[in-house]
């Protein structure tokens, strides 16, 4: 195993991480930054009022987006593994 595969197969695993998270963390930025917002202007300045909608949000893209990114994880797997004896090899 070379060390550009080592590289590669990192580089894959680091971009299919941040695209299995990005949808969670983007709903949960956004939720974020409208209860902020909602808190500024009704001058609300309860710190776990972020809280419970953040944690919303991330459920709700679990159940939006699980499927798409559980395709995406078993297509990676299925790769990995369907590649590896040409890795050891």
């Amino acid at each position: 195993m070379s060390g550009d595969l080592v590289i590669q197969i990192g580089q894959e695993a680091l971009m299919m991480v941040m695209l299995i998270s990005a949808p969670m963390l983007g709903l949960g930025l956004l939720v974020g930054l409208l209860v902020s917002v909602f808190q500024a202007t009704t001058s609300i300045q309860e710190q776990t009022l972020a809280f419970i909608p953040k944690i919303v949000a991330v459920f709700v893209a679990i159940l939006v987006f699980g499927p798409w990114m559980l395709r995406l994880m078993v297509d990676y797997v299925i790769n990995i593994f369907s590649n590896l004896p040409a890795y050891i090899g």
